[in-house]
């Protein structure tokens, strides 16, 4: 894998790490991981003004930060049986039209990656085909399928800030791959 010095090489689900999380939540917790790491890594030197910068009418990387915290919050209610609160609803209006520094933006998301993370550990023991409802209008789904979206949501977002921020290092003479 190439990219900039000083990451690490391996991804982390080829770490040998938490082989006592069932599998299905070590994937999961695996990609919330490598989020993590290609933020940082593709992000980390953004200023406060390339984070809200809308190049190409590309969505923001605070944006895109600010939905993945919200969006692996709500998420994961709805995979623990709950129905969002109007906190939740109110960060959720909020993720577009939001505005803060980077690192305030950098540690918003981390926090809720910790947090994803504990939560993700305590239900994949539970039984993974049991349904879950999303929405007001209750969709249907299960434990299972909320987990892996959760994998497959934010690993999407992150693909998104990661070509966002190439084009604003391009932009400033800066490459990358």
């Amino acid at each position: 894998m190439g990219g900039k010095p000083g990451m690490n090489a391996v991804e982390p689900w080829l770490r040998g790490t938490l082989v006592e999380v069932p599998a299905v939540g070590r994937a999961v917790v695996h990609a919330l991981e490598m989020a993590v790491e290609d933020v940082r890594r593709w992000c980390g030197g953004l200023s406060d003004a390339e984070m809200e910068a809308r190049p190409a009418g590309l969505p923001a990387v605070g944006f895109q930060l600010r939905h993945m915290a919200g969006s692996l919050d709500r998420l994961l209610t709805y995979a623990e049986g709950g129905e969002l609160d109007e906190g939740q609803m109110a960060a959720l209006r909020s993720e577009v039209t939001k505005v803060a520094p980077g690192e305030e933006v950098f540690a918003e998301f981390e926090r809720a990656v910790t947090s994803g993370v504990l939560r993700v550990r305590a239900l994949c023991l539970l039984d993974l085909e049991g349904w879950r409802f999303v929405g007001r209008r209750r969709l249907p789904s299960s434990l299972g399928g909320l987990l892996v979206h959760v994998a497959e949501h934010t690993s999407r977002h992150v693909g998104q800030v990661v070509t966002t921020a190439k084009v604003l290092m391009a932009g400033r003479g800066v490459g990358g791959s």
